[in-house]
């Protein structure tokens, strides 16, 4: 454990941002998880929503640095594709 006072902050600051990444990316998961599920259930339009749904939160984890801008974009692009197959 540290002495110094500025790691001891530090490290209390680390946590906190760790305890809020975690949320979002589980979240993100699950968003995504419910895109894949609606494209295997057939359901074009809660895929269609929950592709919605999905892509602002990818585009959230990229504004807080939670996700790098191409891989956000990579996500979305792969989602957006399936969808298409579907809909096609």
């Amino acid at each position: 454990m540290a002495n110094i006072k500025s790691q001891m902050k530090r490290n209390r600051q680390n946590e906190k941002r760790r305890l809020a990444n975690r949320s979002l990316r589980s979240e993100l998961r699950t968003r995504i998880k419910s895109v894949e599920t609606a494209i295997e259930a057939g359901d074009i339009s809660a895929a269609e929503t929950a592709l919605r749904h999905a892509q602002k939160r990818i585009d959230m984890a990229a504004s807080k640095g939670l996700l790098k801008k191409n891989t956000a974009a990579r996500r979305k692009s792969r989602l957006a594709r399936q969808v298409q197959r579907l809909a096609s």
